[in-house]
């Protein structure tokens, strides 16, 4: 079976199965590199390879090629995710009779807490858009939607009005995998909303749109994020993903236990939330480090 052939169908197959467009992009973008890396080692051309000509050597061989190529372990780790997948639904198929890759260990990941601001930056950065204008409310929008509600900025894009419920102060989100939860909105957040509608003129459905009045991108919601961190004059880079880590921290610091963070984040497991309690720990020390007379003694 013609390997690009089955790399369509992969596709269609996770499309069927409510995969993300992004996640499926990736997927495409991760097999197809490895694709065409095992064409290379076959001497022939990828429109030419064969599934069943990708043995555990072509594969082990590739991870050696990411590691020379220097690629960090968490991209390692996610295109070795992407091929078991590949591999896993070719054998469901019948079309390979074993996985290649499936002796193949992932690299351990290192602990790296995810970046958060502190609560006097959050409010800066909140502070930051001109709310005269309409884009200036969809900006305060969007920094209190990341933050007040944890939002992925995937989720944010894909918010339609009819999602939000201002009476209920509630919030229907679609996540990974378009599963769907409900989070509460925030009184800055509900504030902010009904300005930004108020001065609306267009009968688009998108909660968010450009200045085209178009559904703003994620690509978008960063150039947005980027010039509020510069007029906010925080001294650190600020990524929306961050917004969401911040807001768990805080959630944590305050007080709220974690399976409802994790419920509130859209996790399926537990563990992808406990990383923040050891992000407080280490903020704690930190604190301790900077202010015990103690700590500062060699």
């Amino acid at each position: 079976m013609l390997a690009y052939q089955t790399l369509d169908d992969f596709s269609a197959y996770l499309t069927a199965k409510n995969f993300s467009e992004l996640t499926i992009s990736a997927y495409q973008t991760d097999l197809l590199q490895f694709l065409g890396y095992a064409a290379h080692e076959l001497g022939k051309d990828i429109e030419e390879l064969d599934v069943r000509e990708i043995d555990k050597y072509i594969a082990r061989s590739y991870t050696g090629f990411m590691t020379d190529r220097k690629l960090n372990r968490k991209s390692i780790a996610r295109k070795l995710a992407a091929l078991r997948s590949f591999f896993k639904y070719l054998c469901r198929q019948g079309l390979v009779p074993q996985s290649p890759v499936q002796k193949i260990t992932t690299p351990k990941m290192g602990k790296n807490l995810p970046r958060f601001l502190f609560r006097e930056h959050m409010e800066k950065l909140l502070g930051a858009p001109q709310t005269e204008t309409k884009n200036g409310w969809r900006d305060q929008v969007i920094i209190e939607l990341l933050y007040g509600s944890g939002l992925r900025v995937s989720e944010l894009v894909g918010l339609n009005i009819m999602d939000v419920d201002l009476n209920s102060s509630l919030l229907r989100v679609k996540g990974k995998g378009r599963k769907e939860r409900i989070v509460p909105l925030t009184e800055p957040s509900k504030r902010a909303i009904s300005a930004y509608l108020d001065v609306r003129t267009d009968s688009q459905a998108a909660l968010i749109l450009n200045y085209k009045d178009l559904r703003l991108t994620s690509r978008s919601v960063r150039r947005i994020i980027d010039k509020l961190e510069k007029k906010a004059n925080l001294n650190q880079h600020v990524h929306p993903h961050m917004l969401r880590h911040t807001f768990a921290t805080h959630l944590l610091d305050g007080g709220a236990d974690l399976r409802s963070v994790q419920e509130l984040l859209g996790h399926k497991k537990l563990s992808s939330t406990q990383i923040y309690t050891h992000l407080t720990r280490e903020k704690l020390r930190h604190v301790y480090m900077d202010s015990h007379p103690r700590a500062k003694l060699t």
